[in-house]
């Protein structure tokens, strides 16, 4: 059973950047679609970045430009790098596998606030 823990979260001024990461267990990491997904208070959850095996990218329009997805398949990572962070922004991300969802992990806090 994979087993996903994120991480990187935290509190960031307007314009700042953070780099989430998500561990995986699982020797089938490699071969898995990723996906990154957030849910704002009050709010559902939202995909908003897909990384394919073989490294393509895909984003939401609400973080195309500002945010890329990234991955380590040695180490069973997916990545998140953020820039030009927006209080809007502020939510727990998640990861998960796209299309064949896992049991979510506890996410990670990132608050976009001056």
């Amino acid at each position: 059973q994979v087993q996903l823990v994120e991480s990187g979260g935290g509190l960031v001024q307007p314009g700042g950047s953070l780099k989430l990461s998500c561990a995986a267990s699982g020797s089938s990491f490699s071969r898995y679609p990723m996906g990154w997904y957030r849910q704002a208070p009050g709010k559902q959850r939202e995909w908003i970045a897909t990384i394919t095996s073989g490294g393509s990218t895909n984003y939401a329009d609400s973080v195309k430009g500002r945010f890329t997805s990234s991955r380590d398949n040695a180490k069973n990572t997916v990545y998140l790098q953020m820039n030009s962070l927006k209080p809007e922004d502020t939510a727990v991300y998640y990861c998960n596998v796209v299309g064949n969802y896992k049991p979510w992990g506890q996410g990670t806090q990132v608050t976009v606030s001056s």
